[in-house]
């Protein structure tokens, strides 16, 4: 009877978590659903426009039962989520643009980042705020800084920081795309050239897509190749900085173990790339993979935003938005000028 009672008390207690858990993460998909609706009807970003109507609803992290389901989705489902963007990326699209131009958008990417780290030491916002902005300047935007950030130890900044980022660098891609098909087209640019410059520089894959084909078809097709390609990127990207994190020691957790080098997450999402890689994956598995990942990233944002308020916001200040643009001018200037010498 006892050992009833503690089995059906145990189980009881699980319900109650989960449900407890469940009311957060239900509302954080409600304003991912309404994000998504205002992005297809309005042409709005869906990533923004979940970021600033989560933080709309930021009293119900302060102020209901909400929280643990809130943090439950921008913690797990932000893990789940970006573990299935593996399927969307293959080791095969570094052969598919030549060495040259891979060389490059390397390159590209781990200098962006080392300014991220020398900007945020220089303008004193720390090296987690460096390598979260120089990351998803450099790799994929919104996307990347969500990844990165799940690897990053947690401070009181973290969500703040990562608020903060995914606004910016979105905010930042909308603008690109619209002026730097222009910037292209008045330097005289090729298809294939105006393709590397957009694909290379833009944040966010979606505002790549569209600057590349207000161009033409041909720059469309190169851009978004070069952008998978810095999307690839995000692999070995997380796999170097989650074992430099493991390595040095400060990604103990609360209950002071310390975490295996890489976490789990980040192993699934290398074993996908891989699998992707050396097997063809059918392609409704890999539709539904990323329509499931864009799903939990959008209700990992919102809750990302419901977790931050204005005041927080507001204390980042000026320094933080000169580094993000900085980074993002640097990008953009440096594919210019290999664009005009190749």
């Amino acid at each position: 009877m006892v050992m009833m009672s503690d089995t059906a008390r145990d189980l009881r207690h699980r319900v109650s978590s989960g449900f407890v858990l469940s009311k957060g993460a239900f509302v954080a998909g409600l304003i991912a659903c309404a994000a998504s609706f205002l992005s297809e009807h309005y042409g709005a970003p869906a990533m923004l426009m979940a970021l600033l109507l989560g933080i709309a609803f930021h009293f119900l992290y302060e102020e209901t039962e909400c929280a643990p389901g809130i943090n439950f989705a921008s913690r797990v489902i932000l893990r789940i989520g970006v573990a299935l963007l593996g399927l969307r990326v293959s080791w095969q699209m570094l052969a598919e643009l030549g060495a040259v131009s891979v060389l490059w958008i390397v390159l590209a990417v781990l200098t962006t980042i080392c300014l991220g780290l020398i900007g945020s030491r220089l303008l004193k916002q720390g090296w987690h705020f460096g390598v979260l902005t120089g990351g998803s300047v450099a790799i994929c935007g919104a996307s990347a800084a969500m990844a990165i950030s799940a690897v990053l130890p947690r401070n009181d900044r973290s969500e703040r920081d990562l608020t903060f980022t995914v606004m910016a660098v979105t905010i930042l891609s909308t603008i690109a795309m619209v002026l730097y098909p222009i910037i292209a087209e008045s330097a005289g640019m090729s298809p294939p050239e105006a393709g590397l410059f957009l694909g290379a520089t833009i944040h966010d894959v979606a505002q790549v897509v569209g600057a590349g084909y207000t161009v033409s078809d041909e720059t469309g097709d190169v851009a978004t190749a070069v952008k998978l390609l810095r999307v690839a990127m995000l692999a070995p990207v997380i796999f170097f900085l989650g074992i430099a994190i493991g390595l040095s020691g400060r990604a103990v957790t609360d209950d002071t173990k310390k975490p295996p080098l890489l976490p789990l997450f980040v192993v699934v999402f290398l074993l996908l790339t891989s699998l992707n890689s050396v097997i063809s994956v059918p392609e409704w598995v890999i539709s539904l993979a990323s329509q499931a990942s864009k799903w939990m990233l959008l209700t990992a944002v919102a809750a990302a935003g419901m977790k931050t308020s204005l005041k927080q916001l507001s204390k980042i200040g000026g320094q933080a938005i000169i580094l993000v643009v900085a980074e993002t001018l640097y990008l953009g200037t440096g594919f210019l000028l290999v664009v005009g010498w190749s």
